[in-house]
């Protein structure tokens, strides 16, 4: 990971991907192809074969790892699973907001975006998610019937 920058002026948002197994290592792989290189974003996977206590730690590491002083975006992939419940338990002890359902719109948009409000960064990432998110062959269908 990049150094991170003390001007808080130019700081960004964090980026956590918390996810089960390596799915958020390799969204965020992706992301890192369109975008380029990122600064203050990690990827930490739930594996069941580690203790709780020691996931917990490493996902409130990585939260204070890339904390610049705008907060931290953690992007999860299954609301009620083991990686956003331990994420929002979190929440009350570092400035964090979760989003779930991540998807690479999602991930995309938090990179781009980072220089909002934690808040603003969060709902212009849902938005992203949802648009994200078509039926392909049906808007096909639908273009050659005009």
């Amino acid at each position: 990971m990049a150094a991170k920058s003390d001007n808080k002026e130019n700081s960004m948002v964090g980026v956590v991907l918390v996810t089960h197994g390596s799915f958020g290592e390799t969204l965020l792989e992706a992301a890192k192809t369109v975008l380029g290189p990122q600064e203050n974003c990690l990827a930490i996977g739930v594996d069941v074969n580690k203790g709780v206590d020691e996931t917990m730690e490493s996902i409130r590491s990585a939260i204070r790892s890339v904390e610049t002083g705008k907060g931290v975006l953690a992007l999860t992939d299954l609301f009620g699973g083991s990686p956003t419940t331990m994420s929002l338990s979190l929440m009350k002890s570092e400035n964090l907001e979760v989003i779930t359902g991540v998807n690479l719109p999602m991930v995309v948009a938090t990179l781009q975006s980072r220089a909002m409000s934690l808040n603003k960064v969060a709902e212009k990432v849902k938005d992203a998610g949802q648009q994200g998110i078509k039926v392909a062959g049906a808007m096909l269908r639908k273009k050659g019937k005009k």
